[in-house]
């Protein structure tokens, strides 16, 4: 059987990426399982989330590249929605992401989007601080080899999905 595709959208906060999983699953030539650092967070307690944030989610953030592993060499094409940064409990991030998924067929979008309109983003969605976009760009891995880069201030999330099938696929 074959691998499936594992598609990595790497970007900040309110940069568009859940807004590109969501055209790239209305795709009907690929189908796409979605793997989210959100979705995984949101399986810690708040409790342990508060007594210290970065230790669990670097677990789950790790358990998620174990799923999308799953899936892949279950022949399934996946989406991981998230981002690459260097913190205590995952570091070195970038690193182990690659290890884990060394044998699968892997493709890190750059989702970029400039830190002005990022800013506003999250002022407008009211769940995100002003300045939280730009201070995961701090974090950010660096050195990242990226197969694709969209930008969703030029591209709509439907054009920015099907850059991503016709450059990928």
């Amino acid at each position: 059987m074959d691998k499936g595709r594992i598609i990595y959208l790497n970007g900040v906060t309110s940069s568009g990426k859940t807004s590109i999983v969501e055209a790239l699953q209305a795709h009907r030539d690929v189908f796409f399982y979605v793997v989210a650092n959100d979705l995984f967070q949101e399986m810690i307690g708040e409790d342990y989330l508060k007594e210290d944030y970065w230790k669990y989610l670097g677990e789950v953030i790790i358990m998620m590249y174990h799923t999308a592993k799953l899936f892949s060499d279950m022949g399934k094409n996946v989406i991981i929605d998230s981002i690459l940064v260097e913190r205590d409990g995952v570091a070195p991030h970038y690193e182990r992401m690659k290890e884990i998924l060394r044998d699968n067929p892997l493709d890190i979008v750059e989702v970029f989007c400039p830190p002005e309109i990022c800013r506003q983003r999250n002022l407008d969605r009211g769940d995100r601080y002003e300045t939280q976009s730009d201070e995961q760009t701090e974090l950010m891995a660096k050195n990242i080899r990226y197969s694709l880069r969209v930008d969703t201030d030029k591209l709509s999330p439907e054009e920015c999905a099907n850059a991503i099938i016709n450059g990928l696929f």
